[in-house]
């Protein structure tokens, strides 16, 4: 598959049933430190402020969700799924900046198709990083152009698909000699863990989805 192209898989025949108008209304209206998710094994490091685009595609199916798989040569996550985001930059005026900037830079998603809907709790992880997750709707149609470099692949999973607790898998791996635990919800080929899993599943906690 080429670095420039981007896969859109069925949506879920129940996705049709996620309230949009729900999420915007449960999210935060700005970014908060107030209240934070912190992934196992985050110690008193100083946390490197980055934000991340949760971009829910309003389909005509039902709405889906678009990732990004990394490439494997990358310093930082290799070959893992995530959100379109990154590190703040100084001139990023705010997370919803550094979010769509990433965005645009990592796969060619113009501002122009995104309404940023919200923010989710910082979710700060053992990686160093402080993230936040910003929550936006993403009208089609839209072309992508992925960067080579950074991005593999740009894919869609349906929303309601990572929102169904039945979905979501507890895991656990040795990492810097210690046991820590992570979400994953594998789908079809793609294994989605660690950070990307842990913002879809603090999403579930302030729609009141019951989480294991």
């Amino acid at each position: 598959m080429s670095s420039t192209e981007a896969v859109f898989g069925p949506p879920a025949a129940s996705s049709s049933a996620v309230d949009l108008d729900r999420i915007r209304l449960v999210l935060n209206a700005s970014p908060s430190r107030s209240h934070v998710v912190l992934e196992d094994g985050v110690g008193d490091e100083e946390l490197t402020p980055a934000a991340v685009l949760f971009p829910i595609v309003q389909r005509v199916g039902g709405p889906t969700v678009l990732l990004t798989q990394r490439t494997a040569h990358l310093k930082d996550h290799p070959g893992q799924i995530s959100f379109p985001g990154g590190r703040r930059e100084p001139a990023d005026a705010s997370p919803a900046h550094t979010a769509l900037r990433e965005a645009s830079e990592e796969i060619g998603l113009s501002p122009a198709h995104v309404e940023i809907a919200g923010y989710l709790p910082e979710y700060l992880t053992s990686t160093g990083f402080r993230v936040t997750p910003v929550v936006a709707m993403v009208t089609p149609p839209f072309d992508l152009q992925l960067d080579a470099f950074e991005v593999a692949e740009a894919f869609e999973v349906p929303l309601a698909f990572l929102l169904d607790p039945v979905n979501h898998q507890q895991h656990s791996l040795h990492y810097r000699g210690k046991l820590r635990h992570y979400y994953a919800m594998p789908y079809g080929e793609y294994f989605i863990w660690g950070a990307t899993a842990g913002i879809i599943v603090s999403l579930c906690r302030v729609l009141g989805v019951a989480v294991r």
